[in-house]
């Protein structure tokens, strides 16, 4: 008998500590605060092939938890008053790394000289979750201003000191 009730203590021991191993450890998110957090601060600036847009990266998800299942971006474009289109899926490449890129660039190599598109991102998780659309920027394909010449540049002639 004694053997018994150890079979029993032994099997309840085994069961308690299996299910102790199993199961979700916080609380789940529901599927509307799943998404990441709208990026808030896009900027678009000239660069010698296109044009260059920058963002931070989002670290947060809607509901304020921390994020980390940031899969990739969509960035969209539009010319005129035509719809946003994407023109551009970029992954994020850092997910296992313990340091993260902070701030992320695209350029826009097919726009043209002289035209104006306005452009958004939208963050996605691993799940397929979407952030709503950035802010929007607006910019004209302009020249970069031509680097520095050192051909040209001349020292000015020191001048003794009184």
């Amino acid at each position: 008998m004694n053997a018994g009730r150890r079979a029993i203590a032994l099997a309840g021991f085994a069961i308690a500590v299996a299910l102790a191993g199993c199961g979700v450890k916080s609380q789940p998110i529901p599927p509307e605060a799943a998404r990441p957090e709208r990026i808030t601060r896009l900027q678009a600036s000239p660069d010698q092939d296109g044009i260059r847009l920058a963002w931070p990266r989002p670290d947060s998800y809607t509901s304020g938890h921390a994020m980390r299942d940031l899969a990739g971006f969509v960035v969209m474009r539009a010319q005129g008053e035509s719809a946003m289109t994407p023109v551009a899926q970029l992954p994020v490449s850092d997910r296992e790394r313990f340091q993260k890129i902070r701030g992320l660039e695209w350029v826009d190599t097919t726009a043209g000289m002289g035209s104006t598109y306005r452009y958004q991102v939208v963050s996605m998780t691993s799940d397929g979750y979407r952030s709503d659309p950035s802010n929007q920027v607006t910019f004209t394909r302009i020249a970069p201003p031509p680097p520095a010449n050192p051909a040209n540049f001349a020292l000015p002639a020191p001048s003794p000191l009184p």
